[in-house]
């Protein structure tokens, strides 16, 4: 059975790029004035050792090592193809695989989705480290980016513009813990994005 600790002084949530938690940090405000929340940025690439350090964090699947964590999925993010201002694939309301053939697809170091089965080619230039450097490259309209919708917001530009990729490959986004971990103030926070009131039974 997991371990129940007293209540922390404060509750370190951690979150993804992209991730956005604000109404179920108002939440906890209101419900549990008295306990502080911090909110700790976290990257994908990092998500799992991250964990270990926090209360709970909103992260990304996949998710190595879940075994000795407990996850709770929350939604799943539209993946959308990001491109130049001017491109002709902006010209539509909503793209598919089919419209990007030949299309040269820039995939960050820190790329969230995973293989892409897509009939596009890869850069002849090297891995960019970012998705905010693919998606600045892709402003000089020398390819595209392909990631969840919440990314391509994060990092909306001028001279760029998205949209979404039917049928392409969705990016779930999870609240996770320790198992050994779990806290009664992890478990109010279980409630607060489950929607329970603050008169709810677990």
């Amino acid at each position: 059975m997991a371990s129940r600790t007293s209540t922390p002084r404060t509750f370190r949530l951690g979150a993804v790029p992209g991730a956005t938690p604000g109404k179920w940090i108002d939440t906890w405000k209101q419900r549990m004035p008295r306990v502080p929340l911090e909110l700790v940025p976290i990257e994908f690439v990092d998500q799992r050792t991250a964990i270990d350090e926090l209360d709970a964090a909103l992260v990304r699947r996949p998710l190595d090592d879940a075994d000795d964590l407990h996850v709770i999925p929350l939604y799943d993010e539209v993946p959308v193809v990001v491109a130049s201002a001017e491109s002709h694939l902006m010209a539509a309301d909503q793209l598919t695989a089919d419209d990007l053939v030949g299309e040269v697809l820039i995939t960050p170091l820190d790329d969230v989705l995973g293989p892409l089965s897509l009939p596009t080619v890869a850069p002849k230039f090297s891995p960019l480290a970012t998705t905010a450097d693919a998606i600045a490259t892709a402003a000089s309209g020398v390819g595209i980016v392909v990631v969840p919708m919440s990314l391509a917001r994060l990092h909306q530009r001028k001279d760029v513009d998205y949209r979404p990729l039917l049928a392409g490959p969705t990016s779930p986004v999870v609240l996770a813990w320790r198992r050994d971990r779990t806290t009664e103030d992890v478990e109010t926070f279980i409630g607060i994005v489950r929607g329970r009131t603050a008169n709810s039974s677990r």
